[in-house]
């Protein structure tokens, strides 16, 4: 198995995506928080709590919320 680099090991692209990964998921953690804050409970399938709680996992809380946890409104024409 390979040892891991350290951050003054990493070449300034792989540095540069690190930032980048990051930057992104504490985007979309953020993103998720906000708008379970901001809808209201019965649009929202499951406990709000439960929610916030798996928003906090890295990419997969925050895009399983927004794919599952999420009513979707009923249009009717």
């Amino acid at each position: 198995m390979a040892k891991k680099k350290t951050w003054k090991e990493m070449s300034p692209a792989a540095r540069t995506g690190t930032v980048l990964v990051g930057l992104v998921q504490v985007t979309m953690m953020l993103a998720a928080q906000r708008d379970i804050s901001k809808r209201p409970a019965e649009l929202i399938n499951g406990p709000k709590a439960a929610w916030r709680m798996a928003a906090l996992i890295n990419f997969i809380g925050p895009m399983g919320y927004f794919v599952f946890g999420r009513k979707r409104p009923v249009t009717g024409k």
